[in-house]
């Protein structure tokens, strides 16, 4: 709490100013409403004097209408810098996201990010809110009407005062029960986040496998959770109200029998002094109550800001380098030493490997799935670092240079295309953001995805949905394959490039990448080996390691070699215990 305040102040410290000043105002003018009542009833009494009682009407109306703007000022400064609030946490929560390295997206569920960012961001907004309003608007109105109260009348006051520390006691005994019943909502609210995000990304599932009561007996159940929660918050901070409710009363009850039978003796009140106090006793009321529920109010929000705070104190898995320089030119060869990997730490994807691709030529990963092709990209993305040894690019080891120029030498295509929710020219520009129309046209041409384009409804203009829904497989590809070739980068990685196009399109695209990946280093992954037979090198993977490398003749050449074994399965045998062998075991 007192590091979110000291945040929030030292950054928007002006609006909150600003706001603080008119709740003074507001304070004041409050406790001066009761005050004036002993004027006023005073007045009544008097009627003969008439500049008495315009005075008073005319005090009235300023104080009134001193109020009524300060609220107003109150609350839009108190709107605007709760806006603010929210919009900078947010903001830097999402910049701390994208700082994060594909490790922590891969180990962290998107609706619990989707919590912290929302309602981490909310809960921050309305804490800041709760303190200021109650610390300085409702303590000092209070404060006001106290002092209205005792110098009207001490021995009343003291009576009526009897009742704070009650509620207080009262209060402290519900925190405990508020802070576990936010814990479990908020597990509840991201229950019902990850199940709509299921249904929206896997809707074809449900739909075929029938798992449309399964879906809605998950989501009712986390629905019922939020309900049951919500309700048992709201019984809490209602139990404030009955508490106050009868606290006050029995304090007004007791005002009125001492002020009646002048327990307190000494020289009666005026009916304008005991009006002045009776009406200050009750204004106090709204306040106190308002008081008394704000440390239940603070637990509910307490979870969220919490939550919020821990995932920006989280450390980044994959931080650059203090020192971290931008990349020197090169020609894109790739060389990794010695390098072990493992993504749970003690079980090794890569095993040792030793590997070089060769600048301006094409070496193609094949092997069985699962064998760390995918991976290997991983790390000359720097999407990991390895366990042990080193990746070098021209070089220069790719964890002494900044991530920003290492991505910039390095396009790349992957087996689940992803598109934005945008045009097809946005998604298409992503890759080279100074791009001109021609230049993205080019590239579509190259990837045989011009003609489709120009298919589509409003062609270029043409939205593609969320994650290109409004596409085929193979016209994502194609998009994703335009992308990499319009980055122009001296490196191109190709993960099952091809996989989803058409024979004839399949045909195309080889064409037009062969032509353009000229003077490239060019790495592909297939597992139809149709796609990789004029690679420059072909390196088989099998359990993390390098098993066998050389052209398609040399390997093609060896006598029961990996590589000759998956060439024949693929190619020549049709055997059913053929094709159930594992060809590299």
């Amino acid at each position: 709490m007192g590091r979110l305040v000291g945040e929030s102040l030292k950054a928007h410290g002006r609006l909150y100013a600003v706001s603080i000043v008119a709740m003074i105002f507001v304070a004041v003018s409050t406790a001066g409403t009761a005050w004036i009542m002993e004027k006023i009833i005073d007045a009544l009494t008097a009627p003969e004097d008439r500049r008495r009682i315009f005075l008073v009407a005319a005090g009235v109306v300023g104080l009134f209408s001193l109020k009524g703007a300060a609220a107003y000022v109150q609350a839009v400064f108190l709107a605007r810098a709760g806006n603010r609030i929210v919009a900078t946490q947010q903001d830097r929560l999402y910049r701390k996201l994208l700082g994060h390295g594909v490790a922590f997206f891969r180990g962290t569920e998107s609706s619990d990010l989707l919590m912290r960012l929302t309602h981490g961001a909310n809960s921050a907004r309305q804490l800041i809110d709760i303190l200021v309003t109650g610390f300085v608007r409702d303590a000092l109105t209070l404060v006001g009407l106290i002092t209205v109260m005792v110098i009207q009348q001490p021995v009343l006051s003291t009576i009526s005062l009897i009742v704070g520390p009650i509620a207080i006691l009262g209060v402290r005994l519900l925190l405990k029960r508020v802070r576990e019943i936010m814990q479990a909502e908020m597990a509840s609210l991201a229950e019902i986040i990850k199940v709509l995000q299921e249904t929206s990304g896997g809707i074809e599932v449900i739909k075929v496998f029938g798992l449309e009561p399964r879906m809605a007996g998950r989501m009712s159940a986390a629905i019922k959770q939020v309900e049951t929660r919500a309700n048992a918050i709201a019984r809490l901070q209602s139990i404030t109200s009955p508490l106050m409710e009868v606290l006050a009363g029995v304090a007004i009850a007791a005002v009125v029998v001492v002020s009646a039978m002048n327990i307190g003796g000494g020289e009666p009140p005026t009916a304008g002094q005991l009006m002045s106090f009776v009406t200050a006793l009750l204004m106090a009321y709204e306040p106190a109550k308002r008081l008394s529920r704000m440390r239940v109010t603070v637990e509910t929000h307490m979870v969220g800001v919490s939550m919020m705070f821990e995932l920006l104190d989280r450390e980044e898995l994959m931080p650059e380098s203090p020192d971290a320089k931008t990349a020197e030119p090169g020609p894109g060869q790739i060389e990794m030493h010695n390098v072990t990997f493992g993504y749970r730490g003690n079980i090794s994807v890569i095993k040792g490997m030793n590997l070089t691709f060769e600048a301006s030529k094409s070496t193609a990963l094949v092997g069985q799935s699962g064998g760390g092709k995918s991976t290997i990209f991983g790390l000359i993305m720097r999407f990991f670092d390895p366990d042990t040894g080193q990746v070098l690019i021209d070089g220069q080891d790719i964890r002494d240079i900044t991530f920003a120029s290492l991505r910039n030498k390095i396009s790349y295509v992957g087996q689940n295309t992803f598109l934005f929710a945008t045009t097809v020219m946005e998604n298409l520009r992503c890759s080279d953001p100074d791009a001109t129309d021609e230049q993205v046209i080019a590239a579509a041409e190259a990837a045989n995805a011009h003609e489709f384009i120009m298919a589509l409804p409003e062609q270029y203009d043409t939205q593609v949905g969320e994650n290109g829904a409004f596409l085929s497989g193979g016209q994502k590809q194609r998009l994703a394959i335009a992308r990499a070739i319009l980055r122009q980068s001296e490196i191109l990685l190709l993960d099952e490039a091809t996989s989803a196009l058409d024979t004839e399109s399949e045909a195309l695209v080889k064409t037009a990448l062969q032509r353009l990946t000229r003077g490239k280093t060019t790495i592909v992954i297939a597992h139809r080996l149709s796609t990789v037979l004029k690679a420059d090198k072909i390196c088989v993977i099998h359990g993390g390691e390098l098993i066998e490398e050389g052209s398609v003749d040399e390997l093609l050449a060896r006598e029961d070699g990996a590589f000759k074994r998956l060439f024949e399965q693929q190619f020549h045998n049709s055997d059913e215990e053929t094709m159930t062998t594992d060809p590299l075991s």
